[in-house]
């Protein structure tokens, strides 16, 4: 007991310390979090100035406009947002199972995930379990994995990605095939075209609106591309299929986009589909941390997705289950 106290006396922060610094962290302005936090903002400030005396290290540059993490910051942040996120998990965990307290689950959505796919995802068990509560937050594929390693989220839905972590697992993979969408005067030229190789230079000589190459989906559409021989330089890119598609339909361009995307525009007259001789798809997949214990609530969540999921080799499910 005597030991633990003295171990006790020599940390240079506690967790309360630590999730100021976090909220700084993801704020990037004392401000912002000491609003966020209910404190003042010369409290927060000597908060983490408490914590850099105790560490003999500065964790934030601080500029006029913004605070920056330093490298000794970024370090700290990166390898303690786990610790902080399964503290918040024990705490939510508590509170909804020996206080009463709402169950929620919390989802982070790809971008480049539709809004046609969400009934897939949530239909079934908003009409299951309507007492828990479901908090969606869009997010880049990369900020849906630290999310899940950090304990931030309890699963997230983004396109397969080959670098998955080995804390987490893949617990639905199911195929999403693609088509290119135009308006309706230029789906009616590429149809009158006969021939493949007529095809790809008319289509090089189109205006095009394309997913953002940096997104995991829209790097690969790009690699897809040359290798058929679409070599385009579009006139715009977003990470977002919903805005692609009510572009399209207003004449701006032509895009690839899901197929299963298009269902909540079937009544737009102004999209058509331009049938090709070759298909681009990407992998969608449910993803959440491994050896962890699951709560019935999230357990149901994930039973009641309703898409099927796409059987993967048995190398493969060994490797990422």
């Amino acid at each position: 007991m005597h030991k633990m106290h003295q171990y006790l006396n020599t940390l240079p922060f506690d967790l309360y310390e630590l999730a100021l610094f976090h909220l700084v962290a993801k704020k990037g302005s004392f401000t912002h979090a000491a609003t966020e936090a209910g404190l003042t903002q010369s409290a927060i400030t000597r908060q983490i100035q408490s914590m850099e005396q105790s560490l003999g290290l500065p964790l934030f540059q601080r500029t006029t406009r913004k605070v920056k993490l330093t490298p000794a910051g970024e370090f700290l942040y990166q390898d303690s947002g786990r610790l902080i996120g399964d503290v918040e998990r024990v705490l939510r965990n508590l509170r909804e199972n020996f206080v009463d307290a709402p169950k929620q689950i919390r989802l982070g959505l790809s971008r480049t995930i539709g809004l046609a796919y969400l009934p897939g995802f949530l239909h079934a068990n908003l009409r299951r379990s309507p007492a828990v509560t479901v908090q969606v937050s869009c997010q880049a594929s990369h900020e849906i994995l630290s999310g899940l390693e950090s304990d931030a989220l309890d699963i997230g839905i983004l396109s397969a990605s080959h670098s998955l972590p080995k804390t987490l697992r893949v617990t639905h993979q199911f195929e999403d095939a693609f088509t290119l969408i135009a308006s309706s005067i230029k789906a009616e030229e590429a149809l009158a075209i006969k021939s493949k190789g007529q095809l790809v230079l008319w289509l090089r000589k189109q205006e095009w609106l394309a997913l953002d190459p940096s997104t995991e989906t829209g790097g690969r559409l790009v690699t897809w591309m040359k290798k058929k021989q679409i070599q385009v330089s579009p006139m715009m890119e977003l990470d977002n299929y919903d805005w692609l598609i009510n572009l399209v339909s207003l004449g701006m361009g032509m895009s690839f986009v899901p197929i299963r995307a298009l269902a909540l525009y079937n009544q737009k007259k102004s999209i058509r589909r331009i049938p090709l001789p070759f298909r681009f798809s990407r992998d969608l997949t449910v993803v959440m941390r491994k050896n962890r214990s699951m709560p019935a609530h999230l357990s149901h969540f994930v039973s009641n997705i309703l898409f099927r999921p796409k059987k993967m080799p048995a190398k493969q499910a060994a490797k990422r289950g």
